[in-house]
């Protein structure tokens, strides 16, 4: 490393009130005059090449919300229609705000809490609120590889339970005709016609349509799923990058060759041209519709893993020159590229279960995100050999869930392990914590496996990882950074890590393009605001909506509160602190020492240094570590 980025790494990012104590080489001061203990590289650790890092990005922001959140968005407005608005996000949002987080995560080398504390300690807060819906998305979202469990082990049956409608839970609501098509006799769904599949999903599966109002009996077999999901995932991050970085070779790949195959399958069976058309031709008349732009913009965030530190804890385990530039523009691309190609898996499907029901393909298949637990496992019933397509197509499911589920809990585990390092990288209490947090996820987790259960995930869905929540953290994430640190230095950050300077466009949307945008989006989300109905026919108990509201307000709140406190606490202090505590300490160390890139102290490496002579850097009371 270049003298430069010596001193850029070990002075610029590391404030320093107070000398550290020679004694003490693994302590950095930091913060407002008390040392903070530090982990070196070789105890927190790095990726052990470029490819384990793109892969792990990979696996967090590509998973089920590409094959069933995105085709279903395409469905709910219309079909192609979503791409318009879809794209300007990307540019305008998606892309500027990867980069940000990426590249703040690389050049702090912190997790998604303590990075703040070099850029704006203000703003800390983000990084709570932010581990906050990591970790609620951890607790709900493992529940989805608890059902693809249980389609899995149920592929290896003589017969695929839903293939047929001749199984036990038909009896009393539903009776099956020849065509293997459920009829309602229940008075709560009165004349509504369910494919076997659909029936599964509901009935065998996820909740007793009659139970929506009580917890009722666990699923014990949907609970082993869940603790076995939890097993996985734990083994997956308990040596951190280490062992991450190993997985991700498999579960990030593997998706691909049977979402290939899948593909293929479905556009050569009949019908499949239709929910093709409808996908690609898009109605311009709905972009009349704001809630069409809605919905494209929190798709952005929720496929993209953004404003909530996931990318920037993984960023933060990259090499100082790694160019997050170009590894932002590749993974963006092919995150949308992969989103594009799983809606024509999807669309054909659709279009072949139309043909079969002899009926318009936007009847078909009204049953939210579980879209994917309906159109794809109705392909693989159709195919040659079922059950082993069946196991395919799970296993396919399982890994694109199990990679953003234990990214995700890598990244909260090294939010926590960066605030505290000293205790948590020493020794087992890093696998000890990891096993707390498991243990007691899964627990809570038990709630959504019982009968029902989706009642409380679409609680978690619908309020603690909703679009508003992310809408909010990008606008004071891009204010923050573009207004307050400023683009700017960020911009000169980034060269220095990677050599040149990225796109002038990004810049601009990070200034003013992404908070207008979706500063808007999000105030129209709050006037269009409507609470969360199941099945959006049964409304929700008081106690419902207060569990979502809690939610919600738990990880946004900690924002403002975080300003409050902090202000309180620096009180008397210099106001820099408020903001950025070191200012553009690099660029002025130049201005007062031109030939400081070339001059080499006879002091030992490491030496603290107190620049008296520099009036503007005594004021903000920093120190440099000059390393000779």
């Amino acid at each position: 490393m270049s003298f430069r980025r010596k001193l850029f790494v070990s002075g610029h990012f590391h404030p320093v009130i107070e000398p550290t104590n020679a004694d003490a080489p693994d302590t950095q001061p930091m913060g407002l005059g008390q040392p903070v203990p530090v982990a070196n590289t070789q105890t927190r650790g790095q990726w052990s090449s470029k490819l384990e890092f793109l892969l792990a990005v990979a696996g967090q922001i590509i998973g089920l919300g590409n094959v069933w959140r995105f085709p279903y968005l395409c469905y709910k407005n219309g079909g192609g229609v979503f791409f318009i608005p879809y794209v300007l996000f990307l540019f305008t949002c998606g892309i500027p705000l990867f980069l940000l987080e990426t590249s703040l995560g690389q050049y702090t080398t912190q997790g998604s809490i303590t990075c703040w504390r070099k850029i704006c300690p203000l703003f800390e807060g983000l990084g709570y609120g932010g581990q906050v819906v990591v970790l609620y998305s951890s607790i709900y979202y493992i529940i989805i590889l608890a059902w693809a469990f249980f389609y899995l082990f149920s592929s290896f049956s003589s017969e695929l339970p839903w293939a047929s409608c001749r199984n036990s839970w038909n009896t009393g609501m539903y009776f099956s005709d020849c065509n293997g098509v459920g009829i309602a006799k229940s008075t709560d769904i009165s004349g509504t016609r369910l494919t076997s599949v659909c029936r599964h999903v509901d009935g065998d599966v996820l909740l007793p349509l009659n139970s929506v109002y009580k917890l009722g009996n666990i699923h014990w077999d949907l609970a082993l799923c869940l603790l076995l999901s939890w097993i996985i995932c734990y083994f997956c991050v308990w040596k951190g990058v280490k062992s991450t970085g190993k997985v991700v070779y498999f579960t990030a790949t593997f998706p691909y060759v049977m979402l290939l195959v899948l593909l293929v399958r479905g556009l050569t069976l009949p019908g499949a041209i239709d929910g093709i058309k409808f996908y690609l031709y898009p109605d311009p008349a709905r972009l009349a519709d704001p809630q069409v732009w809605v919905d494209a913009g929190t798709q952005i965030f929720y496929s993209y893993a953004i404003c909530i530190g996931c990318l920037t804890a993984l960023g933060s385990y990259n090499k100082y020159d790694n160019n997050c530039y170009k590894d932002c523009v590749y993974l963006c691309l092919l995150n949308s590229g992969t989103s594009f190609v799983a809606g024509f898996s999807i669309f054909s499907v659709l279009g072949f279960m139309a043909y079969e029901q002899g009926t318009d393909i936007a009847t078909v298949a009204e049953s939210g995100p579980g879209l994917a637990f309906i159109a794809y496992p109705r392909a693989v019933a159709m195919m040659p050999v079922p059950q082993l397509w069946a196991i395919l197509f799970f296993i396919m499911i399982i890994l694109l869930g199990l990679d953003s589920e234990f990214v995700g809990l890598e990244a909260l585990m090294t939010a926590i392990s960066d605030m505290y390092p000293s205790f948590f990288l020493v020794g087992h209490r890093r696998k000890i914590l990891l096993l707390i947090i498991s243990v007691g996820s899964f627990f809570i987790g038990l709630v959504m496996v019982t009968e029902g259960g989706l009642y409380i995930f679409q609680l978690f869905d619908y309020y603690a990882c909703s679009g508003m929540t992310l809408l909010l953290f990008a606008v004071l994430q891009s204010v923050c950074v573009s207004w307050v640190y400023g683009a700017d230095r960020l911009y000169d950050n980034i060269e220095d890590m990677i050599g040149y300077r990225p796109l002038p466009l990004i810049k601009y949307c990070l200034k003013y393009i992404t908070p207008v945008i979706c500063t808007a989006t999000f105030v129209f989300s709050l006037i269009r605001f409507t609470p969360l109905k199941f099945n959006n026919t049964f409304e929700y108990t008081w106690w419902g909506y207060a569990i979502g509201w809690w939610f919600t307000l738990s990880s946004t709140l900690i924002v403002p509160l975080w300003m409050v406190g902090f202000n309180c606490l620096v009180q008397g202090q210099n106001n820099r602190f408020l903001t950025c505590q070191l200012g553009d300490l690099i660029q002025k160390l130049f201005s007062y020492w031109p030939n400081a890139l070339t001059t080499r102290l006879p002091a030992a490496p490491n030496k603290l240094i107190k620049p008296n002579a520099y009036p503007d850097l005594e004021e903000s009371q920093c120190w440099i570590a000059l390393a000779s």
